[in-house]
């Protein structure tokens, strides 16, 4: 069946609907809206595709949610769960006692991080990490003796979770319109988007440096001595996929020197193996004192995530902080740690990640510039690796971007699901992070798709008036 024919849904399909929109409350989602043309409903999975209920195969162009590296459908990681499950299903991590699987995932993230990240705190999610990495960070300067250092920098449009912590750390503005107020002590300052935000004329590398000095301008407003740490995706990734221009994460380093202030790489989206390298702080230059991960940790087949801790922070934390009150039920779960290692041991034994940074993460940078790039709809495509995102604009020249009311990304994400290709609208920038075993044949495959989509798109703008 093509992705465009309509099936008629059977009885366990429409039940497996009526339940969903009768009790199930869907993240980021308008429920009634929803509920009023029902979810579709996604029954398996192989490789880069997923299959819905009606039989229309899809290419998962954002592998989940930037989170299943390895595909779908590897055997290897349910019968290491299984094996697990039978095993030692379940202990905690709290009360003196640890588990192989936790022990040796501690062990093997420390050496495959870069710089001195030898320590490692376990959660759940992207959140939960985030939400520790506050505490910790916190608590490193209380046991230091500096505990008026409260202050955690972030930038504007930048994504940390959807936990009270994690919204309050990032910077979209329409979470922080809900749920207020927000968190005390955190502060933002722009984005480093060339594209949408530099003055004309203005290169890469002159606005890479503005962006960067607004962090010691925001230090200087607060008091140096108040601040904690500064926070940031290396790319951010829901944001829309913003590439930092060259040099920005250097001076943005050495601003955090200078001051003496922490700096947190946020590698939830970019870490195992998205960038072409193991971390995107790696990819950028980054030498983080801490570094939040999750999602491709396991590939997305089990909920963990972990806090990587750089030595200075660790050894205060372990020599003179005493008892850290902080962690969850399940950090350092024994299945999903389990999984975490399969996951990992994929990667490196197949070579996986060395294969994005030479061969298919190149090859798909390159057939977006030149294929996607030449499109009318397409302003600038960025991106490094497998992930890359596009401006969606009404003019190249001159460049002119839709209007707030204007919601071209949500219409070509639509006719992406309609025409077998999930990729992500993030405002109206489209953006692709699909899993790291996609093949060259496969990248062209999704490339016709891309194209295809890009095309009723923008018929669609024109029929509504917005070109």
């Amino acid at each position: 069946m093509n992705s465009t024919t309509r099936a008629i849904l059977s009885p366990e399909c429409t039940e497996t609907q009526a339940r969903d929109a009768q009790h199930h409350l869907h993240p980021f989602t308008d429920t009634k809206a929803l509920n009023a043309k029902n979810a579709r409903v996604i029954e398996r999975a192989e490789g880069i595709y997923i299959w819905d209920s009606e039989g229309n195969r899809m290419i998962d162009g954002m592998a989940g949610l930037w989170c299943v590296n390895l595909g779908y459908g590897r055997p290897e990681l349910a019968e290491v769960a299984a094996q697990q499950m039978n095993q030692l299903p379940y202990y905690n991590t709290f009360f003196q006692t640890t588990t192989h699987p936790a022990a040796e995932l501690a062990e093997q993230i420390a050496a495959l991080t870069p710089g001195d990240l030898n320590h490692v705190f376990f959660a759940n999610s992207g959140s939960e990490a985030i939400d520790t990495v506050i505490r910790m960070v916190r608590r490193y300067w209380e046991v230091v003796g500096k505990p008026w250092r409260k202050i955690l920098i972030s930038r504007e449009n930048a994504y940390h979770g959807s936990t009270l912590g994690g919204v309050s750390l990032g910077g979209m503005g329409g979470m922080h319109a809900q749920g207020t107020p927000m968190l005390p002590g955190i502060e933002h300052i722009r984005q480093p988007y060339w594209y949408g935000e530099a003055e004309a004329g203005q290169s890469e590398e002159e606005f890479a440096l503005e962006c960067a000095q607004a962090l010691e301008e925001r230090i200087l407003e607060v008091g140096p001595d108040n601040v904690a740490a500064f926070v940031g995706e290396p790319i951010q990734g829901a944001g829309g996929v913003i590439m930092p221009p060259p040099g920005y994460w250097k001076e943005i380093q050495r601003i955090c020197k200078k001051y003496d202030i922490l700096v947190v790489a946020d590698e939830v989206i970019c870490g195992f193996g998205r960038t072409g390298q193991w971390f995107g702080s790696q990819t950028l230059g980054i030498e983080p004192d801490m570094m939040s991960m999750a999602k491709g940790l396991s590939s997305g087949y089990l909920p963990i995530s972990a806090v990587a801790v750089g030595d200075r922070v660790a050894n205060a934390l372990i020599e003179d902080g005493g008892e850290f009150n902080h962690g969850f039920t399940y950090s350092g779960h024994p299945v999903a740690a389990a999984v975490a290692l399969e996951n990992i041991r994929i990667l490196r034994d197949e070579g996986i990640v060395e294969k994005v940074g030479s061969d298919t993460g190149p090859y798909l940078q390159q057939q977006l510039r030149e294929r996607v790039g030449a499109h009318p709809l397409i302003g600038h495509i960025e991106g490094t690796g497998l992930v890359a995102g596009m401006a969606l604009v009404k003019s190249k020249e001159p460049k002119t971007f839709f209007g707030k009311d204007e919601d071209a990304g949500t219409v070509c994400r639509d006719h992406c699901f309609e025409n077998g290709l999930i990729m992500r609208a993030c405002g109206n920038r489209m953006v692709l992070s699909p899993p790291l075993i996609i093949s060259r044949e496969q990248i062209d495959e999704m490339i016709d798709l891309v194209l295809v989509c890009l095309d009723k798109t923008e018929t669609s703008l024109k029929e509504k008036g917005w070109m």
